[in-house]
């Protein structure tokens, strides 16, 4: 059974939807982009997934032993949060509160967020400030903060919006080597480079959704509409 199954969905807000007909899953290993066009819901969608607001219609259902805490998100990153004033380790080790009980982190708990911060390597900026931090650092921050939550499955809402291309490539290939180690990727992006990552492509309007292994996708017109989309907004 797949992780999430979404049928019929439809999301938005006080009942008024901004996107209908969604209709796709996510299994063990998957690594989905989402694309569309502004406006269309793709946040909102994540937002209703992750159990933050309830679907205007249709249904989301959970399988494979998956619960809602076991999702890891890494949203976008505004200006207030990006000049946040904690260590990064206080940030990483923030994700490993739904294991733990009480007002004290455990001994298991520490441990888990030092063993995230060696896998993103960046256990040499455990006591650096977050917000003296580069893009591509701090991301990588919030990434290992939402790997203490889980590493089934995680939604990343536009990951590399403000990153230079270098930072952009190290982070694509930093989410490509986990999805490679087993944990699933629900991934928001208007970055077409991205798709070459993916197994699936989840493409969001708003009377329908499109969802293609992306094999499929890349030939066809939703493909070609959007790339032409995002070729005049570079014109631009």
């Amino acid at each position: 059974m797949a992780y999430i199954t979404c049928t019929d969905l439809s999301v938005g807000y006080n009942q008024d939807p901004v996107a209908s007909g969604i209709n796709f899953e996510i299994n063990r290993g998957d690594y989905i982009c989402v694309v569309g066009e502004n406006g269309t819901g793709k946040s909102t969608l994540m937002k209703t997934l992750l159990h933050l607001q309830s679907p205007c219609a249709g249904s989301i259902t959970l399988g494979d032993g998956l619960t809602p805490r076991e999702i890891g998100y890494l949203p976008q990153q505004t200006s207030v949060q990006r000049d946040f004033p904690a260590t990064v380790q206080e940030i990483v080790l923030s994700g490993t509160i739904t294991k733990g009980f009480g007002f004290f982190y455990s001994k298991q708990q520490r441990q888990l967020a030092e063993d995230m911060m060696e896998q993103l390597h960046i256990t040499h900026l455990a006591s650096k400030s977050y917000r003296n931090l580069s893009g591509g650092q701090q991301q990588r921050v919030l990434l290992g903060r939402a790997l203490c939550a889980t590493t089934k499955l995680l939604v990343l809402d536009e990951p590399v919006s403000g990153l230079d291309p270098s930072a952009t490539y190290e982070l694509y290939q930093l989410i490509a080597e986990l999805n490679a180690q087993g944990t699933s990727i629900l991934m928001v992006t208007h970055d077409l480079n991205s798709l070459q990552y993916a197994s699936h492509v989840l493409h969001v309007k708003k009377n329908s959704s499109i969802f293609q292994e992306r094999e499929l996708y890349v030939q066809s017109k939703h493909y070609q509409q959007v790339s032409q989309e995002d070729s005049d907004g570079l014109d631009q």
